[in-house]
Formats: C-alpha cells, sequence, structure tokens
C-alpha cells in the first residue's frame, strides 16, 4: 500500500496549535499529545520542534506577547512566568482586565 508524501510542518504553524491549545487547556497544563491531536502530528513533532516542555511555554509565552494573544498572557501572569515580564504594561493590563 503506498501511502502519500509526508505532511510538512513548520514551527510557526505549529506554535499556532500549540497557543490554541494553551488558550483552551492553560499553558501550564498543555501537553505534547494535546499540541500534537490538534496539529494532526506526532509527539515526537512536537518534541523536535521545541524540546522540553519548558522550552516550548518559554517560546508560547513569547509567541503570545508578539501576538498579543491575552488570553495566554493572563495564565503567564498569574501563574508568575518570568518570560511575562518582556511584555508592555499595556500589554499585561489588557491580558488581566480580559481575565474579568
Amino acid at each position: 500500500m503506498k501511502s502519500g508524501p509526508k505532511p510538512t510542518y513548520h514551527r510557526d504553524e505549529l506554535m499556532q496549535h500549540c497557543l490554541a491549545v494553551a488558550a483552551d487547556v492553560g499553558y501550564n497544563r498543555m501537553t505534547r499529545s494535546q499540541i500534537a491531536n490538534h496539529a494532526g502530528c506526532s509527539d515526537a513533532k512536537i518534541s523536535q520542534m521545541f524540546g522540553t516542555m519548558p522550552n516550548l511555554r518559554r517560546d508560547v509565552v513569547r509567541a503570545a506577547i508578539a501576538q498579543g494573544r491575552l488570553r495566554v498572557i493572563a495564565q503567564a501572569l498569574v501563574a508568575r512566568d518570568p518570560h511575562v515580564r518582556k511584555a508592555s504594561d499595556v500589554l499585561k493590563q489588557s491580558a488581566m482586565e480580559a481575565l474579568l
């Protein structure tokens, strides 16, 4: 049986799936499996692209700041993630207000 070409996953595309899962379940509670299921790829592909879960969470927070993803930024603020300190005060305030 011949299978089709393997899908190509780009880091930026996978990050969008990471952000979606983080917004749904919390960036501290997301798992490789959840992200892989959302993206339609393997857990190994998530590991290959992002490394450890601490590295992945760091990248998710940075992407959330760059894209203004308030829900994920608010989660990082509540969790006192050190990487969220790089967000502007206005963005941090907006994120916290979005929780209310």
